[in-house]
């Protein structure tokens, strides 16, 4: 694996973890919670009109590019434990940018996933 390869997962594997922070961080919104009460048109365009939400959507969709230029260059059984990483990036980015606790079974169960992704990719 060149080390462009190994950039380019890090950086698909990062937009990932952004994407789930700005997901949650829309969809915790107070218009869009009182949207979802509401009829199916408006809970759909108060969601897809979220800044956060879209930046979201597009922030998936730009590491799902970046992933398959990784896939261009990689075999997949090489590349996928990285994926792996993003459980770290969004325990922390969690902790960090939207207040979620971090509690020591959360930080145990990353350390086996990232352990698992260490043994995987030997």
């Amino acid at each position: 694996m060149t080390m462009l390869t190994f950039t380019f997962i890090i950086i698909s594997v990062m937009l990932s973890v952004i994407a789930q922070i700005l997901l949650k961080h829309g969809m915790s919104n107070r218009s869009v919670q009182a949207a979802l009460n509401s009829d199916f048109i408006n809970a759909f365009i108060t969601i897809f009109t979220n800044v956060s939400v879209v930046a979201g959507l597009a922030a998936y969709v730009s590491s799902a590019g970046i992933w398959l230029l990784v896939l261009s260059k990689i075999d997949v059984s090489k590349a996928y434990p990285f994926v792996g990483l993003g459980f770290i990036g969004t325990m922390m980015f969690a902790y960090w940018f939207l207040n979620e606790p971090l509690t020591m079974t959360k930080v145990l169960g990353t350390l086996l996933v990232l352990a698992g992704v260490l043994l995987i990719s030997r």
